[in-house]
């Protein structure tokens, strides 16, 4: 018990701990089957089409079973939350790893859906947030940092694991290290209370300053969360199709890899730069920044401006940025006492429009084809862009916040946190 409490006050084994229970989280999950489709298919049988249908259904589940997640870690619960996560993960892998047939293997995603609710970038967001208040953005910036990291070091490492042990193999190497490192990193960082004032004044100096939150008004509650819906339905399509897109605007084979192996490290470098500076301006601009990017990169791809070079890398830095503002934004906005529960609820479209992405771009592809694909992705998200502006407009965006003086909205929508 002493050995918990010693570890779970450290922002530092904090941020480590969930940090590396994402890497695990998504490579296990919403990156497993870029390695495994074609193995599962081929050993099975089954229609590449139902195997890759799993991380919708993963998706569909982690999405309905958001808002309670949030509404367990607003009540003190995110320490349990996250262990439960681990655990799903691991029963969910192992009934994967075992399926004999495809209702189990579909049923093996119900369970992981279940683990990826409480277990993916929101849970982790609210747990934070709930943790350590205003204070929370820098360590939001950092798990972001340990997540870009997921496909890069998950998707050589399941490569290495299918050769050597096949796609069972590699699910089940994955339970057990959702039981063994996830589970115990889990209830060994993460506080079992949020932070109080005093503790976060102590812990940034005497510069901080944790405000009471007031009751959030639920049409902004909706504007941010059509953003963020837009915003991580465009990466989920553009991830899924990637290689397609690239090959219908005449870059394909070793080229197209090339290029979208730029992406990784554009979003993580974004990552880095708003980690160092992100305290000198309100998360309002990185959510601006953000979507401006994702939109002429898109855009730009589609009307042939530019070298695609460059704008995969402008892609990279946008959804890099975006990831933190989807969680950055809306606790500057609503406050520490309504963060969990507002970041369950934004995750529920969220995740329902990445379910739905890779139908959806198929359906844009094969009706309006691959350029046209990419204008009209790039014109959502310049409507992600005017909604972000007029987010900002409507709280005045000429005042600044820092990382541990930032106080959420007041109740009036001409007010700003400041």
């Amino acid at each position: 018990m002493a050995l918990t409490q010693r570890f779970s006050t450290k922002r530092g084994y904090v941020i480590t701990g969930l940090g590396i229970g994402q890497i695990l989280s998504w490579g296990s999950t919403f990156y497993l089957l870029a390695v495994l489709a074609g193995p599962i298919a081929a050993d099975t049988g089954w229609s590449t089409s139902l195997v890759v249908a799993g991380v919708s259904v993963g998706l569909v589940i982690a999405g309905l079973g958001s808002p309670r997640v949030g509404t367990l870690v607003a009540g003190n619960h995110g320490r349990t939350v996250l262990i439960g996560s681990a655990l799903l993960l691991t029963l969910g892998l192992t009934v994967l790893g075992l399926a004999p047939n495809q209702w189990w293997y579909l049923g093996a995603w119900v369970i992981l859906g279940l683990g990826m609710s409480g277990g993916l970038y929101s849970g982790a967001f609210a747990v934070l947030g709930h943790t350590y208040g205003a204070s929370a953005r820098s360590a939001i910036t950092l798990l972001t940092l340990f997540g870009g990291f997921a496909s890069s070091i998950c998707w050589p490492l399941s490569t290495l694991l299918v050769n050597e042990m096949g796609w069972r193999g590699t699910a089940l190497i994955y339970a057990g290290a959702h039981l063994l490192v996830t589970a115990p990193l889990y209830a060994l960082t993460i506080p079992r209370q949020p932070h109080s004032s005093t503790h976060d004044h102590e812990l940034n100096g005497p510069s901080s300053n944790v405000h009471r939150s007031v009751a959030p008004r639920w049409p902004l509650v909706v504007l941010v969360a059509t953003i963020s819906t837009l915003g991580t339905s465009i990466a989920a399509l553009m991830s899924m199709h990637m290689f397609t897109l690239l090959a219908g605007i005449g870059i394909a084979g070793t080229a197209a890899v090339v290029l979208a192996a730029t992406i990784g490290p554009s979003q993580v470098g974004a990552r880095f730069i708003e980690l160092v500076i992100g305290r000198k301006h309100h998360p309002l601009w990185t959510l601006l920044t953000a979507s401006l990017a994702m939109a002429i990169a898109i855009g730009f791809l589609g009307l042939g401006i530019l070298a695609p070079a460059i704008l995969v890398i402008v892609y990279g830095v946008g959804i890099g940025l975006s990831s933190i503002a989807n969680g950055t934004v809306p606790l500057a906005l609503f406050g520490q006492e309504h963060y969990a529960r507002i970041m369950g609820r934004i995750a529920l479209p969220s995740l329902l429009a990445q379910a739905a992405a890779p139908i959806i771009g198929s359906v844009l592809i094969h009706n309006l084809g691959h350029q046209n694909t990419l204008i009209v992705l790039g014109l959502v998200a310049l409507l992600a862009f005017a909604l972000a502006l007029w987010l900002m407009l409507l709280h005045g965006g000429k005042q600044k916040t820092t990382d541990t003086s930032t106080k959420p909205a007041e109740s009036s929508l001409n007010a700003f946190p400041s």
